[in-house]
């Protein structure tokens, strides 16, 4: 079997199917829906894999949105953190939900909404993200509304909220704690309502996570207030799923091994430079180099590996972990080969389903 050429996504269905799994107990345990949220993963290709295990989407766009609609199905729920007038009528022309950011975004758009469920974001001003980047609750957040007074006023024009304060969350202790807090002091406006989102962030799908115990608790939460749960996971849906399939053009010591392989954090992996993190690299072995990108960025570097034998120029290096955020991200910088997206089946053959080349650099520009 000849496989694609490097650089390509490999999404696993074996490893995927897992992570559905783990859905699906969820779901049945909890009652609570589960919506894919796009702005981690919108690689369409394996949708009809997930559609089975999951309500729907949750977008951030209106591309996402229809996207959502499009190749997904289920339940569409539509959020942005502004909506233009242009927009809206398109917008929920495909929604089942519209889910707006701030108290004026409602009072602007609620009449052209009016025939779908409408809702609101919610900001506890606490969450469990580690970077000021990615924290919806750091000072002077623009995402969501927290005054109790405003929320009151919105009462008359919506049917839940969106509250989205987890990140990467393992922690179920830290996850109930948070929530109880969440109880204590919206409990007596969510009572009103008939549907509170979760968001995402919530790592259920991780090795040894308590997932029964979470089901147990959004189940109480939803019997205490008398909602529908929802749940937004992105990288909970996807994570262990996927790696980045690289080759090594170069091998050279700057005081350091280093292999240059043929592909970019830059244009393929940004969250890597974005929070300064390390790519998911092999770590068994002796031999120890940094796997750097071939961009003209200095600071291409997807961190350092080690290996069980000397690297040499056309080894075969593979990335760890890679679907969430990167696919969505993928840029042209530096017109670096684009990686194609494959697919292990469940059979064991890998299929290509989108390969990228000099018309579509091309194209992406005027």
């Amino acid at each position: 079997m000849t496989e694609p050429q490097t650089p390509f996504y490999l999404i696993d269905r074996a490893k995927l199917q897992a992570n559905m799994d783990k859905m699906a107990r969820l779901r049945e345990r909890s009652g609570a829906k589960t919506l894919l949220a796009l702005k981690c993963f919108a690689t369409w290709g394996v949708f009809d894999q997930m559609s089975q295990f999951m309500d729907g989407t949750t977008s951030s766009s209106l591309n996402e949105l229809r996207l959502g609609r499009e190749k997904f199905g289920g339940e569409t729920h539509a959020y942005s953190v502004a909506w233009a007038d242009h927009e809206i009528d398109e917008a929920v022309g495909y929604a089942d939900k519209i889910i707006f950011n701030s108290l004026g975004q409602l009072d602007r758009f609620a009449d052209r909404a009016q025939g779908i469920a409408r809702g609101l974001r919610l900001n506890p001003r606490f969450s469990t993200s580690g970077f000021d980047l990615a924290d919806p609750a750091r000072q002077f957040s623009r995402l969501g509304e927290w005054d109790m007074a405003r929320l009151e006023q919105a009462l008359d024009r919506i049917t839940g909220v969106m509250i989205h304060y987890n990140c990467e969350n393992r922690d179920f202790d830290l996850f109930s704690g948070q929530l109880d807090r969440i109880e204590a002091e919206f409990g007596g406006f969510l009572e009103k309502l008939k549907w509170v989102s979760l968001g995402g962030g919530i790592h259920f799908t991780g090795e040894g996570y308590p997932l029964d115990a979470l089901a147990d608790r959004l189940r109480a939460f939803a019997d205490r207030f008398g909602v529908q749960v929802y749940l937004e996971p992105g990288e909970a849906s996807i994570t262990g799923t996927t790696t980045l399939e690289l080759t090594v053009l170069d091998i050279l010591n700057n005081g350091k091994e280093v292999a240059v392989v043929d592909s970019s954090i830059e244009a393929h992996m940004l969250d890597l430079l974005i929070y300064r993190e390390n790519a998911k690299l092999p770590q068994d072995g002796a031999h120890e180099y940094q796997i750097a990108g071939k961009s003209c960025l200095a600071g291409d570097i997807f961190g350092d590996g080690r290996f069980p034998a000397p690297l040499k120029v056309g080894d075969r290096i593979s990335v760890q972990d890679a679907a969430g955020y990167t696919m969505v991200k993928k840029n042209w910088f530096n017109g670096v080969a684009m990686p194609a997206i494959c697919i292990r089946e469940l059979d064991g053959r890998i299929t290509t389903v989108r390969s990228f080349g000099y018309d579509d650099y091309r194209d992406s520009l005027s």
